[in-house]
Formats: structure tokens, C-alpha cells, sequence
């Protein structure tokens, strides 16, 4: 039987556009499976990996080929898998990027990946392959913040939760990571204030959101701490720059814990120029501004008593959340209809070569939406 053969869109180097060549064709190892990838989504970690010069997952040997998010069909399944088998239709988490796997044959900007089965769900007829791509590392985000041990430490989503009478705050809910944090803690029975621009406040109301709050609206913070009143808070969830601070002004004033999960850079990496990688001038804006919002989170933390914790996603790789999600969650609540793909793919293309336009097309920025790119 012939093998198989592969490309990928290899990260040659750093600060270089990526470039479509031959890669090995992968062999999955035991819990392990190999996916024909249909359909890939672009995160903004993708383009900061590949424009700051290793500043971000400093631990990658080049060539790489990065990439988290897929979905395709299963090719081959390695020792122990008993939750899928060859021909299902599914959606992954590509962990090579994550530090302690950090393998090339496991990034999803290629035409075959390996993937663990622990982050894998099998996905019904009723879900497009540009649709499943947009959920897993949203989902998997989402579900850390939410539901590890060491931060939030929610119940888990079942589904047919029963209302708890508690309540996040989810800051950034028409992000991918927001828009995956809305369901889950609906899923997992708690009640949902969240903030978005006004055009987003249908897309977060539709998952699930009790309120939805402007959070450029001057005064926003009283007004989220009115919606609360008598009611108890199980902390907050901080997406994107600075919403650590935003957080800070509200929780005080609310019932119950006092506690913000993060799952965001202090400060933005659009200051970093296309193809030039961290300059010394560029490299002393970033730490000067990381330090100004490090330092101001430090002093409200202390006058406020509040407590945060920065994370990713990359301890799903190891821990409980992934299978609690993925096997036992995730495939159930799609085939029922009780969660949506969110949010919604923008196809930019078809092809690897395609790749690279999706990542200049996502710096750009996008709103309650996901740049996906369609395969073979």
C-alpha cells in the first residue's frame, strides 16, 4: 500500500513568511491519531509566533509548522483509542506547539497531523468541517479558565445543566475564547454577564449571555455592578489587553469571589512590524508597556484585594479538563444542538498556500468571526 503524501506551510525561519513543502507523513503513536485535515482556523498566537522573532514560544527549532485549530477525518489511530476510529469526521486541538509535545508532525497547517485522542471529538453530519475548525483552541481556552482547579474551578458543563444562581463575568465575549466561555459556564449551569461592542451584543446574547454590556461605555463598570446586585459572583474571566484592570473596577463591589482568570498579554503585539521580527526600538515599547500595565494591576490588586492568574491553554494537554471537554461534553452537545461553533468561520481560502494570507488578513483584526481556510 502506498503511503500517503504530505505538505506543510513550514515556518522556515523566523520573521519569514511561510512556505508549502514536502513533510513527513506522520505514524500516530499510542493515544495518538492521525487526521486528514478538510478545514483549518488562523488564532492571532499563529501570526505573533511567526513576526516576533521567537519572543513567543521561544522553544521552537525551526523549521515548524505551527497551527492549533483543525478538523478532517481520521486516517489512522495509534495503541489505546477506543473513542474514535479511522473514517470519523473530527475536530482536534493540535497540540505541537505547546511546549511539552513542541513536534512539527503535530502542528494543523498541513495536509496530515498527529493529534491526541484526549483532544479530539467526533463531530456530526449537521457540522461543517469550516465549522468544527473554529472551536478547538476557543473551546479549549475557554474550558481552562473556566474550569481548572487553580483558576475559576466551575462544575463541569453537562448537558442538561441546572441553574445554579451564580454568576461570571466573561470580559471579550464576541472572542473566540468569549464566545466559547459563554456556553460552557451556561453549560455548566452559571448565569453569564459579558461585555462586546454593540454590533456584537446579539452574537453574545444568542450563546447565552443574561447582559451584554459596551465596554468602551464610560461608567461601564457601575453599571455591570447595578446588573449584579444580590447576586453572587464566582470571579471573572479577562480577554484581551488590559481587561485585567477593567475587572478590577467591578469585582470589589460584587458578592462572592474574588478572583479573575487571564488569559491575555498585558499589551498588544501590534506595535511588532511584518518581516523584521522584535527590533531593540520595538522591543522597548513592548516591555515599557507591559511593565506600566504589570505594575498597574499590582498596585488595584493590592488596594483591592482582588487576585489574578495568567494561563493558556497548554495544560490541557495533561490534566482533566481536555477529556472532561472533549469525550464527554463536547460530541454530545453538538450532536444535541446545545453548542455552536462560534464564532462563525470566514473561509479566506483554499490551500495551504492560502495560509499565509489568513495570517495577515487575522493581524488586521476580526470581530465575532474566525479566519478559517479550507483544505483538500
Amino acid at each position: 500500500m502506498n503511503m500517503p503524501t504530505n505538505e506543510a506551510a513550514w515556518m522556515v525561519a523566523k520573521n519569514r513568511p511561510l512556505q508549502v513543502k514536502p513533510a513527513p507523513y506522520p505514524e500516530p503513536g499510542p493515544g495518538e491519531i492521525v487526521v486528514r485535515n478538510r478545514a483549518v482556523a488562523v488564532n492571532p498566537v499563529d501570526w505573533m509566533v511567526q513576526y516576533t522573532g521567537g519572543l513567543v514560544f521561544g522553544w521552537i527549532k525551526y523549521p515548524f509548522v505551527l497551527g492549533s485549530d483543525l478538523a478532517g477525518e481520521v486516517m489512522a489511530i495509534g495503541e489505546g483509542i477506543s473513542a474514535v476510529k479511522v473514517g470519523d469526521r473530527v475536530l482536534a486541538m493540535a497540540a505541537g506547539a505547546v511546549k511539552q509535545r513542541n513536534r512539527a508532525s503535530e502542528g494543523a497547517f498541513q495536509a496530515y497531523t498527529v493529534v491526541l485522542e484526549r483532544l479530539t471529538t467526533v463531530i456530526p453530519d449537521t457540522v461543517s468541517y469550516a465549522e468544527a475548525a473554529v472551536v478547538p483552541l476557543g473551546v479549549t481556552t475557554a474550558a481552562c479558565g473556566l474550569f481548572q482547579k487553580d483558576l475559576l474551578a466551575l462544575e463541569l458543563p453537562v448537558l442538561d445543566p441546572k441553574p445554579r444562581d451564580q454568576w461570571v463575568i466573561i470580559w471579550g465575549a464576541s472572542t473566540s475564547v468569549g464566545s466559547n466561555a459563554i456556553q460552557l459556564a451556561v453549560a455548566a449551569g452559571y448565569g453569564v454577564i459579558a461585555t462586546a461592542s454593540p454590533r456584537n451584543f446579539d452574537h453574545a446574547l444568542a450563546l447565552g449571555a443574561a447582559q451584554v454590556f459596551d465596554y468602551n461605555k464610560p461608567g461601564v463598570a457601575k453599571d455591570i455592578v447595578a446588573a449584579l446586585a444580590g447576586k453572587a459572583v464566582v470571579g471573572g474571566f479577562a480577554i484581551g489587553a488590559g481587561s485585567v484592570l477593567d475587572l478590577l473596577d467591578i469585582l470589589p463591589h460584587c458578592q462572592g469571589r474574588k478572583f479573575i482568570a487571564n488569559c491575555s498579554a498585558p499589551v498588544s503585539f501590534d506595535l511588532v512590524p511584518e518581516g523584521r521580527g522584535i527590533t531593540l526600538g520595538v522591543m522597548i515599547k513592548l516591555l515599557g508597556a507591559a511593565m506600566r500595565a504589570s505594575g498597574a494591576v499590582r498596585r488595584k490588586s493590592r488596594a483591592t484585594g482582588i487576585t489574578s492568574k495568567f494561563f493558556d491553554a497548554s495544560s490541557v494537554v495533561d490534566n482533566e479538563i481536555g477529556p472532561a471537554i472533549y469525550r464527554d461534553y463536547l460530541g454530545p452537545a453538538l450532536a444535541a444542538g446545545r453548542f455552536r461553533p462560534s464564532p462563525p468561520p470566514r473561509v479566506v481560502g483554499h490551500g495551504l498556500a492560502a495560509i499565509q494570507d489568513a495570517f495577515d488578513i487575522q493581524r488586521k483584526g476580526v470581530s465575532a468571526a474566525k479566519i478559517v481556510v479550507e483544505l483538500g
